[in-house]
């Protein structure tokens, strides 16, 4: 094993030298990993090409830097492909046996890339082949662009294969067998390893999602497209995890199928100054939910207890979610301004609701709130299911319908119980907090629950999007802990509770009793009784009274003076 390691190692670095010289030999199907610089274009070259292919696809991965492949040392705008996945089909010619094409970077420093040649018989579909809207005359690129809210995809349409010397046939004919609109696309989503930015392991992975066998045995298959649909998907961004996204042309009639080339992406930017993949969680978000977590690990196993404070962190929740809402929708503010204003109203909204419980003490209208919180957690649970991708619910009037009525079933069933609704929601809501807080120190899926929900509300093309994330080891440690503390805060509170009143009377109406009490209640000794200053001179008067008037103490007056 140490052997075939060293002349694994070996034959590596003799690529990369090769490749640093300007000139490289690649075979088909075999990957290759190289190191480019920006000092001259490397020449990558395939020999002894069997007569039975008709096309050649080159393809070269990096990380997040650009490099230009083309066909010649000179790029040309329709003969060349910029990007960190980048590739160009070749169509042979009848005697061709050879390919060659030019990559370059403009990179200072070594760049560590990885090249794969793929071949396809007559028989394939030709990904890209009736491509109207970039800029290559066959382009089998995969191009993607995302924000903060969703990532999308979108790639050329495939033609049917044909022979060396054959006439490829029209792309706008629509009718009969012998037509384009006869293949279907498959697009698969490919999740790396969480938390991890390394480029050789993304290089590795790609590997799996460049050839149509290992792409339909490790992607998951998303979406299948027809030749009417439009070949464009979007999906839910996931900023810091790495996703590879691949599509394959399957030819139905000749059981045929090609792959295009894959593209990958982070959802962030690797040379940002401020706020790149290395360094996604900003201070102020840190700040904001390590206090959250706390209030919610307290309302967790004593939100029952504390009645007051389980109001407000309620009241927090539900005046900072629409504030956040409001001010992101309608101003174009900082994410820490925003941070701040989406803070001050929680205060603001939980002294509210708390300081109407403590006044007015109407227990039902608070426990309602309460309540409408678990049922919007709740509700997000089943839409971050599987059930959440059925196609039904694309439509934004029949899921925010199904979404508010899952809402209001939570509070509705359980309202009859307001003890047992009030600790229920304490327990869970509180829990998840702390996942959230956990979110911004390490990545986890369990946020996009409540996330993916808030970027629906956001954004009007959110509704379209595919809203899968990864579910890996630190999704399911996280989930195991918050699972654990939901369960003990509910337990724990319902144990301590079990003898206790449901609720216990309202702060307010306890003091104005006691206050009413103390004036009109005649047996009341406290109303009889003057205050401590009155009675301590009333004391000395009385003790000072004591020793001047001996006839008090039984002492006579003598008979004789």
């Amino acid at each position: 094993m140490r052997g075939r390691g060293m002349i694994t190692a070996l034959v590596l670095l003799g690529v990369s030298c090769v490749a640093s010289a300007g000139l490289a030999e690649v075979s088909v199907g075999r990957f290759a990993d190289i190191t480019l610089n920006h000092s001259s274009p490397t020449e990558f070259v395939l020999h002894n090409i069997p007569s039975n292919v008709s096309f050649i696809l080159f393809q070269v991965h990096s990380q997040y830097v650009n490099m230009t492949l083309s066909v010649s040392k000179v790029p040309a705008i329709n003969a060349s492909e910029t990007g960190s996945d980048a590739g160009l089909l070749s169509v042979l010619t009848p005697s061709q046996t050879s390919c060659s094409w030019y990559l370059e970077t403009s990179s200072p420093a070594p760049l560590l890339a990885s090249a794969v040649t793929v071949s396809y018989s007559e028989r394939d579909p030709i990904p890209g082949a009736c491509n109207l809207e970039f800029s290559l005359d066959i382009d089998p690129n995969v191009h993607l662009q995302y924000n903060l809210y969703e990532t999308v995809i979108m790639f050329a349409p495939a033609n049917l294969g044909h022979a060396r010397a054959a006439q490829p046939p029209p792309c706008d004919v629509q009718t009969g067998q012998e037509s384009r609109f006869r293949l279907q696309y498959d697009v698969y989503q490919y999740f790396l390893p969480e938390n991890n930015l390394n480029d050789s392991v993304l290089l590795a992975h790609l590997q799996r999602m460049s050839l149509v066998p290992q792409i339909s045995a490790n992607g998951v298959k998303l979406a299948t497209l027809t030749s009417s649909d439009r070949t464009t998907m979007s999906f839910s961004s996931v900023p810091g995890q790495g996703v590879i996204y691949s599509v394959v042309v399957r030819d139905p009639v000749l059981n045929t199928s090609a792959a295009y080339v894959p593209v990958h992406t982070y959802a962030c930017n690797f040379t940002a100054a401020m706020d790149s993949c290395t360094t996604l969680g900003k201070v102020s978000t840190k700040v904001f939910f390590t206090f959250c977590a706390i209030f919610g690990l307290l309302i967790c196993f004593f939100g029952h207890r504390c009645l007051k404070l389980g109001f407000f962190c309620m009241g927090f929740i539900i005046f900072g979610f629409f504030m956040f809402l409001l001010l992101t929708s309608v101003t174009h503010l900082n994410h820490d301004a925003r941070l701040s204003l989406t803070a001050l109203a929680g205060v603001v909204g939980g002294i509210l609701l708390a300081g109407y419980w403590w006044r007015f003490g109407c227990v039902y209208l608070c426990i309602m709130l309460v309540g409408l919180v678990l049922g919007f957690l709740v509700s997000s649970i089943v839409f971050f299911t599987p059930i959440g991708e059925y196609s039904s619910f694309r439509n934004d009037s029949i899921f925010w319908l199904t979404f508010a009525c899952i809402t209001l079933m939570v509070p509705a069933f359980l309202l009859p119980f307001p003890k047992i609704l009030n600790i229920l929601s304490c327990g869970a809501v509180g829990s998840y907090v702390v996942v959230l807080a956990v979110d911004s120190y390490v990545y986890t899926s369990l946020s996009y629950i409540t996330l993916n929900v808030l970027k629906r509300a956001l954004s009007r093309d959110f509704s379209a999007a595919y809203s899968s994330v990864p579910f890996q080891r630190n999704d399911f440690i996280i989930m195991a802990v918050w699972l654990i503390l939901a369960v003990g805060g509910v337990f724990t509170q319902l144990y301590r509770e079990r003898e206790r009143p449901a609720f216990p009377p309202t702060p307010y109406v306890v003091w104005k009793r006691r206050r009413e009490r103390r004036i009109t209640n005649i047996l009341d000794p406290s109303h009889h009784m003057p205050p401590l200053k009155d009675r301590i001179r009333a004391g000395l008067a009385e003790f000072r009274d004591y020793f001047r008037q001996p006839q008090s103490r039984g002492e006579r007056t003598p008979l004789l003076l």
